[in-house]
């Protein structure tokens, strides 16, 4: 009887232990390709600090960048890297997505010009041809960066440059373009020898959004795991921004070929102090404030309880 109970508790010790061992398998789609905007996540993975948190985490670039969010809310992946206007727009189409954390907490658009050439105001943009990417909620920024100078969008020219903005720029194609990262589009013309200026959204009217979240099923959030999963990424925020270059050296160390270059060099540099150093936290005041300029500017047709899309998890 003896030996069978101390074989019934190995037994259930080594159980334990493989499980504790495999970790609660976790996916998440990024955004797009991987850059420095997703630079947390790879520090945490590489540092371990998903595996001590008993988390097994995998990251996946997608072949639709369009697609993430909609893989979450449809159960296929656990978190996506998403914008906040971009939730926020599948929120009020019905899809049971929760912000439960911040990866870039500033906006990175802005409305790009050529540094030698003759626009140095929003007010020189009369008449001009304005590029953008994406409708809807690039051409409502302009609207409002516009507005601030006096202006309006029947003074521009739009024109739709699918993501070449920076060549559109180049050709002459557009004399400005809006929906340009600064930490990229900036960086890509200076490498090219054809400097740019920004013009911020947030200093010409559009109130301070997260331009990177995170967001999970509305009927995963309460999962423990998710709230593991956010400590591991804070606690890869705490070493890159205390260890920039040895955390460079983990973001690139498996693909060195695609990431390790200037472009991607000058974006970590300026992306480096945009991170938000407590993802976990919500401002419940700065995303009910934006979430009203979305429903102003008509981007969405109503603003749900804030509860039912963003969270600060427990």
């Amino acid at each position: 009887m003896k030996r069978r109970l101390l074989l019934s508790l190995l037994c259930a010790t080594l159980l334990h232990a493989t499980s504790s061992f495999a970790g609660d398998k976790m996916t998440v789609l990024l955004d797009w390709f991987i850059n420095p905007d997703h630079a947390p996540l790879y520090v945490a993975l590489e540092k371990g600090f998903f595996k001590d948190r008993n988390l097994e985490v995998e990251l996946i670039a997608p072949s639709n960048p369009n697609d993430p969010p909609k893989l979450v809310a449809a159960g296929k992946a656990d978190i996506a890297v998403s914008y906040q206007h971009q939730h926020q727009m599948q929120v009020d189409q019905g899809l049971p997505l929760v912000r439960i954390a911040t990866l870039i907490a500033t906006p990175l658009n802005s409305l790009v010009v050529l540094e030698d050439g003759p626009i140095h105001s929003i007010s020189d943009l009369k008449g001009k041809t304005i590029g953008y990417s994406v409708g809807g909620f690039e051409t409502a920024l302009l609207k409002v960066m516009l507005e601030k100078e006096g202006l309006s969008l029947t003074d521009v020219k739009l024109v739709n440059v699918n993501f070449s903005l920076s060549p559109s720029l180049f050709t002459g194609q557009a004399d400005g373009v809006i929906g340009a990262f600064r930490n990229f589009e900036l960086n890509q013309m200076a490498i090219e020898k054809r400097p740019g200026r920004a013009f911020l959204v947030e200093e010409y009217g559009v109130p301070a959004y997260d331009e990177l979240i995170l967001v999970a099923n509305a009927k995963t959030i309460t999962d423990p795991k998710m709230r593991r999963f956010v400590n591991a990424l804070e606690a890869g925020v705490q070493y890159l921004v205390n260890h920039p270059q040895e955390s460079w050296q983990l973001f690139v160390k498996n693909d060195r070929k695609h990431l390790d270059d200037e472009l991607n060099r000058r974006a970590w540099r300026d992306t480096l102090p945009r991170f938000a150093l407590r993802p976990g936290a919500l401002d419940k005041h700065r995303y009910n404030r934006f979430a009203r300029f979305l429903q102003d500017e008509k981007i969405v047709a109503k603003v749900p309880p804030l509860a039912t899309w963003a969270v600060e998890l427990d």
